[in-house]
């Protein structure tokens, strides 16, 4: 019988499913015939028998027959006998495989499989990020794994939304993909999926928040009743009576006041302390004994400019467990212990859920109620923490009279101004600024930045993005928003005091929303940039109007987004206004409350002392507010 006619009774045998016929007439094939059919229908043939060994053996052998294209064959052969557990032939063939082609993502899944297996992570780093090009279930849960929690890395964007395609009921895939399309400005996947959400929450369906972080939740949700919905924190909540149990303890209070800051912030570069530093060292030491409980990554600590030493002792427990590090804080006796992280990066704010300290405050690292965080007391100040805020927080609020924020005015750079021919910006145009993270770019904050440059066509806004695949997006929503290319110009991260040179070329910054500029609003009124915003609804959204009340300019604060365009359509069109509000910003820098460390930090001790008495007295925390010092009358500095 010729050959044609024996493969394709062979085909039809596999076809009606009767793989041993199939196997039978293919066995003579292949001793009498170097074509490349009757292998490859083998080798599927033996996998239709539940022989995968075979089959992957097969395969080979079809990888040497086939010299125009072995890869293919190739790939399922180190695939079977990867799935097999033949980890060795796995291997070698995925080595031959990648060194046909280079990227090849089956090569980089089973390479890396194999060696992690073994307790090696050899060939992690030089192929993780090919398995992005797959849409191979199984190497997108492996991307995923090895760098979905690299916030940088922008193969994760693509990655989440082959997820999100496979996995559309996955809320915690939904919020990955949402979170990474924040990192690098997808305003598409933003807009899209922003949209969906606000409908299920209109609708009353809000599981999906659950699956999202605080911290990202804030960046799009201005609702406080909302945001406590958002729970996906590393942190277990405490028992219901832990905190009744921990003001039990028995507790020997001494004639001062032992603060704890607990923080992995602790080097002065870091935007936290270049806001806390000179409250640190304005404590009154006959008051006040300050302990600094430090994890601190041992590399940003290098980074550290020698101001450390100043801020009082320090207990390093980077490198103990919970419970060391919970036997440690109690061995100093502390009074009240202050977590300065909350839902931020790489926080242990789980301590707060043990019996440390007679009383427990979140203060500074993150702007809201920390659910699931065992705390007493939230730092704010009337403008974050109205009183309508007090049903969505667990925590009772002590509220500053000025500002929750301390401001440094000792240890921060104050250079120069740079040129604007040194940046590109022309010199006869109002240059509005935004030198947010670009995360903070939220589809609401770029249509209210379009409204003020459409209002404006002459002016342009200089904002801060990364990355070619950020600014393209970013780029592109502009165009769809009405703007034209020369009214934006884009400005790269660089060093705090080259940044801080360059921010006093631009005429008036523009504040991000639901989530305001904080220590960059801080930073560009340091600067002597004025920085326009609007009411908000939460403490995120509100950040601004504290500081720019605090610096006696409280008219910068719009009462809503349209009043926020045309109050700087007045600035731009009145000729003098900007020039006037500079100067007042400069005068009242050294005078006003914003930057008076030394005023922040006795308001703050009150704070304290009050958190004190009630707890010697053996009563719950209540809500109070410190008493204002009487204004000062000369310049502070």
């Amino acid at each position: 019988m010729p050959f044609n006619d024996n493969l394709a009774d062979a085909r039809a045998a596999f076809d009606a499913g009767a793989y041993n016929d199939a196997l039978t007439a293919l066995n003579g094939l292949i001793a009498t015939s170097p074509d490349l059919a009757p292998v490859l229908l083998l080798a599927e043939t033996l996998l239709k028998l539940g022989l995968p060994t075979a089959a992957a053996e097969t395969f080979e052998h079809a990888a040497r027959r086939d010299s125009d294209s072995p890869e293919t064959h190739l790939r399922r052969a180190a695939r079977l006998y990867f799935d097999a557990g033949d980890a060795d032939k796995a291997a070698a063939l995925a080595l031959d495989l990648r060194g046909r082609v280079q990227d090849d993502p089956e090569a980089a899944y089973i390479l890396i499989s194999v060696t992690r297996r073994m307790g090696r992570d050899t060939f992690v780093d030089a192929m993780k990020n090919d398995l992005v090009a797959s849409d191979d279930p199984a190497h997108l849960v492996l991307a995923a794994e090895l760098i979905g929690g690299d916030k940088r890395n922008e193969n994760n964007l693509i990655l989440y939304k082959k997820l999100r395609r496979l996995h559309p009921d996955d809320a915690h895939i939904r919020m990955s993909l949402l979170a990474f399309a924040r990192e690098f400005c997808d305003f598409e996947v933003l807009e899209t999926e922003e949209a969906a959400l606000r409908l299920e929450l209109a609708e009353g369906r809000t599981a999906a928040l659950a699956a999202e972080t605080p911290h990202y939740n804030l960046m799009w949700l201005g609702d406080e009743a909302l945001n406590r919905l958002a729970s996906n924190v590393p942190v277990a909540p405490p028992p219901s009576d832990a905190a009744a149990r921990r003001r039990a303890m028995p507790h020997r209070w001494g004639d001062k006041i032992r603060i704890g800051y607990l923080s992995n912030d602790l080097w002065d570069d870091h935007a936290t302390m270049r806001l806390f530093q000179s409250v640190l060292t304005a404590h009154d030491p006959d008051r006040f004994e300050v302990t600094l409980f430090c994890y601190t990554p041992e590399r940003f600590i290098a980074f550290d400019g020698g101001n450390r030493q100043s801020w009082g002792r320090i207990v390093r427990i980077e490198a103990m467990d919970d419970a060391e590090a919970i036997r440690a804080i109690r061995a100093r006796n502390i009074d009240i212990l202050v977590d300065l992280k909350g839902h931020t990066s790489h926080t242990r704010s789980q301590l707060m859920n043990q019996p440390v300290a007679p009383v427990h405050v979140q203060w500074l690292g993150f702007p809201g109620s920390c659910v699931n965080v065992g705390c007493d007391y939230v730092i704010g100040d009337p403008f974050v923490l109205p009183d309508s805020s007090k049903p969505h927080y667990h925590e009772r609020f002590c509220r500053l009279p000025e500002t929750y924020q301390p401001n440094d005015p000792v240890h921060r750079v104050s250079p120069m101004p740079a040129s604007r021919r040194a940046y590109g910006l022309p010199t006869d145009r109002f240059v509005f600024c935004a030198f947010n993270s670009q995360r903070k770019n939220s589809p609401e904050t770029m249509a209210h930045w379009a409204a003020v440059l459409r209002a404006n066509p002459d002016a342009m806004l200089w904002l801060m993005v990364n990355g070619n695949t950020a600014r393209q997006n970013t780029a592109d929503q502009f165009r769809r928003l009405g703007v034209k290319p020369n009214q934006f110009l884009f400005a790269p991260k660089m060093a705090y005091a080259a940044h801080m040179a360059r921010a006093q070329a631009a005429d008036l910054g523009l504040d991000s929303f639901p989530y305001n500029g904080h220590t960059t609003t801080s930073d560009m009124l340091w600067a002597g940039v004025p920085v326009v915003t609007f009411k908000g609804s939460n403490f995120a959204s509100r950040v601004s109007e504290s500081l720019l009340n605090a610096v006696g300019l409280a008219d910068l604060v719009a009462k809503d987004a349209e009043a926020f365009v045309t109050l700087c359509t007045a600035i731009v069109n009145e000729p003098g206004r900007i020039t006037a509000i500079r100067e007042k910003l400069a005068y009242n820098r050294f005078r006003a409350p914003l930057f008076d460390a030394e005023r922040f930090c006795r308001h703050l001790e009150t704070a304290f002392e009050t958190m004190a008495d009630r707890a010697r007295q053996g009563l719950a925390p209540e809500h109070f507010d410190v008493p204002a010092l009487a204004p000062r009358e000369e310049p502070f500095l």
